[in-house]
């Protein structure tokens, strides 16, 4: 990825937090911003290879696992969907390859028990009048 793209990552990267503690426009302008950055790991940084590293996981892969795991919370808690069916293949297909791989399936934490926490948190931040 070039500096000029990873500046913009971490410039943007505020937007998926806001994901989930926003409603309304100010949700939909995260959404934007999110895809945006999606959209960049992509193509800057995964290419057309199956890990960010080639055909093994290294450490750019642990990096963005967080992509891997939470974006389907997100989408159930928050009602976002980032990835839509066709967008970001190669995002996708990683996504996959790296929820697949043994030592990261062994250890992902329980889906039920992270979106039921998630939903607590995301309904005190929601009814919070400081976000």
């Amino acid at each position: 990825i070039s500096h000029t793209k990873a500046r913009l990552i971490n410039v943007k990267a505020p937007a998926f937090y806001g994901l989930f503690t926003t409603t309304g426009e100010e949700q939909v302008k995260n959404i934007k911003e999110a895809k945006e950055v999606l959209k960049i790991i992509e193509e800057q940084g995964l290419g057309k290879r199956k890990f960010f590293n080639g055909d093994s996981i290294g450490l750019t892969d642990i990096v963005f696992g967080w992509i891997a795991g939470w974006l389907d919370i997100l989408t159930e808690v928050g009602g976002v969907k980032l990835l839509e069916f066709g967008s970001l293949p190669a995002l996708q297909a990683w996504i996959e390859n790296f929820k697949e791989h043994s030592v990261i399936k062994e250890n992902l934490p329980d889906h039920d028990g992270m979106l039921a926490f998630y939903k607590r948190v995301r309904e005190k931040l929601i009814a919070s009048p400081t976000q």
